[in-house]
């Protein structure tokens, strides 16, 4: 049973469920289910997908993550960032609108197949590599590209390019910050003032309602004014973009279509998408995570959910989905409890399907990019690079380039170079680890950084270093230069070197093997090494390698002053000597 639970975290909270629960998770469940209803069919557009396909994939998914997901708040559906990559992603290669779905469908089937590798094998760590600057940079980029595409569906105009493929004219999304530009200059002429109109004042709407009404749907009002006036005023006929049929019913059950050249055109991208839908769910998570204390989010079930939910949802015509940030918090403000809000959510969706999408038939393009603007701009943050400029010049430049290579190379080229930079930066901290000469500050039995305080007291006959790292084959060779260039430039006055080692967390043989060879030629120069405050597993790992038995007898010491009286008069004090 504990296996069960473990994997199936309904039958966590299942046993304890109550009337009370189960009201905050009605009124929960319809309010995101009311959002979800308009996000979805925008998101939808927004991924180049008919805008019933965002309702497909608001369906089957948020019933299996309320199965299987740790989050009881946690609102998975269709996202407009990971909805512009699906459109970046298939318009690369679909060569006709059928083939378009089939792939959007695929990406979900083989992103979810990598999802639940990466949970059932633990592989939720991979997420760190997406440090804070490259999400917040890849974020903002990414809600500027979102919308700015935008802008087409307020112009009533086209932005996508035509490329030949193989004699087929293909349609490819605009995802670069130069190409918006030039497509809005090459349209502006093309301008229907009543779609920028009802564009313009639905953005207002929006803005005023969430402001002023928090509680109220903003859009959904915005929607249902829309299709009212389209529909009695005709605006149709005046070249108002209008979403039209909207087929009726429950997507039918079929494994997704492929071949194996799709396949594996779509893995990397799939890889990449997995990760960033990730990452966006477990953000918005672990955020709600912290004001209850009744559950705990565990990253590795979340990816199987998450995994769970994409790959299930391709078999009923589900594009790719994970957590939405306002829906989300919406979700939890409306006194979501348990999945049980996500099932109701799920079943407003279904109703919809069934009975409702007649009434969608008037819905202006305009209002769905209108929905899609605000949502994206509420993402931009402002402060991060700020920040980060004040703060870390090297974490500001990864921020930076990200920022730019995501707006004028691509969306996937962006989080890719981030996160290459990310472990770069990763490799070369740790091969450049903060090396210290520290004194003795006057008076006492403490040690510091002596470029970070002044007056201390410095014996040139004594060379006292504190490495902050582990020390390994990486970084070894970098240390035992610091060690030799600070002796060469003591003026040949140094006896002994102590290295200090309470900030040693690691060592592995190739860095005993240097060790050994660096004591070996300071003691043929006369100059002796000491090691004081070394951590239990270090010393342990020494005596098991017996490299160094010899080297280190009566050299290691718990304080350097116990170190250096022990070199001046060979005084051991058995209270301060340690057994290396």
């Amino acid at each position: 049973m504990q296996l069960i639970k473990k994997y199936i975290p309904f039958f966590n909270w299942i046993v304890s469920y109550n009337k009370e629960m189960l009201s905050g998770d009605i009124v929960a469940g319809l309010t995101v289910g009311i959002m979800l209803i308009p996000q979805g069919m925008a998101y939808a557009l927004l991924a180049g997908l008919p805008p019933v396909y965002g309702l497909y994939a608001a369906l089957i998914p948020q019933v299996v993550y309320a199965f299987l997901g740790t989050s009881r708040q946690l609102s998975v559906g269709p996202v407009a960032m990971d909805s512009l990559l699906v459109a970046t992603i298939v318009s690369a290669l679909a060569v006709n609108p059928d083939n378009y779905i089939e792939l959007a469908i695929l990406l979900a089937f083989i992103m979810g197949a990598l999802q639940l590798f990466f949970g059932f094998f633990r592989f939720g760590f991979l997420v760190n590599f997406l440090s804070k600057p490259v999400i917040s940079a890849f974020t903002f980029a990414a809600a500027l590209i979102i919308g700015l595409n935008q802008i087409k569906h307020l112009l009533g105009v086209s932005f996508d390019k035509s490329l030949l493929v193989d004699g087929v004219e293909q349609k490819v999304s605009t995802s670069t910050l130069h190409d918006l530009f030039s497509q809005v200059i090459a349209h502006v002429g093309e301008t229907n003032m009543m779609t920028l109109a009802i564009g313009l004042i639905g953005i207002i709407v929006i803005k005023l309602i969430k402001n002023f009404i928090p509680k109220l749907p903003a859009a959904l009002v915005v929607v249902v004014i829309g299709i009212m006036i389209v529909y009695f005023f005709r605006l149709d006929n005046y070249g108002v973009k209008i979403v039209e049929i909207i087929p009726q019913g429950l997507p039918n059950f079929g494994i997704p279509t492929f071949d194996m050249e799709s396949f594996k055109a779509l893995i990397p991208a799939a890889f990449t998408l997995a990760l960033i839908a990730f990452m966006e769910a477990i953000s918005v998570a672990k955020a709600i995570e912290e004001r209850h204390d009744d559950y705990k989010v565990d990253p590795n079930q979340e990816l199987i959910a998450l995994g769970a939910s994409n790959f299930i949802g391709s078999f009923f015509s589900s594009y790719p989905v994970t957590g939405g940030f306002s829906r989300s918090a919406v979700s939890d403000q409306a006194g979501a409890k348990t999945g049980v809000t996500a099932i109701v959510s799920a079943g407003l969706i279904l109703l919809t399907l069934l009975f409702l999408t007649e009434y969608f038939f008037y819905l202006p393009n305009a209002l769905l990019g209108s929905i899609i603007m605000v949502a994206v701009f509420g993402l931009i943050d402002l402060k991060m690079p700020k920040q980060l400029w004040k703060a870390d010049k090297k974490e500001f430049a990864i921020y930076a380039i990200t920022f730019l290579s995501t707006l004028f190379i691509g969306i996937q080229q962006g989080i890719g170079i981030g996160v290459l930079l990310s472990i770069i930066m990763i490799i070369y901290n740790v091969s450049y680890p903060h090396i210290a000469l520290v004194g003795k500050i006057k008076g006492t039995n403490e040690y510091r950084n002596v470029e970070r305080f002044a007056d201390l007291e410095i014996e040139r006959e004594f060379i006292i270093v504190r490495l902050d790292a582990r020390l390994f084959y990486a970084n070894m060779n970098v240390f035992k230069d610091k060690i030799v260039s600070l002796i060469e430039n003591n003026d040949k006055q140094t006896k002994a070197v102590i290295i200090l080692g309470k900030a040693i967390n690691g060592i592995d043989s190739s860095s005993i093997q240097m060790l050994k060879q660096l004591i070996k030629v300071l003691n043929e120069d006369n100059i002796r090494v000491y090691f004081t405050g070394l951590k239990g597993p270090i010393k342990d790992k020494l005596k098991k390698s017996g490299e160094l038995t010899d080297e280190l007898k009566n050299k290691c010491f718990l304080s350097i002053d116990s170190a250096i009286r022990f070199h001046k008069n060979g005084q051991v004090d058995e209270k301060f000597t340690q057994n290396c």
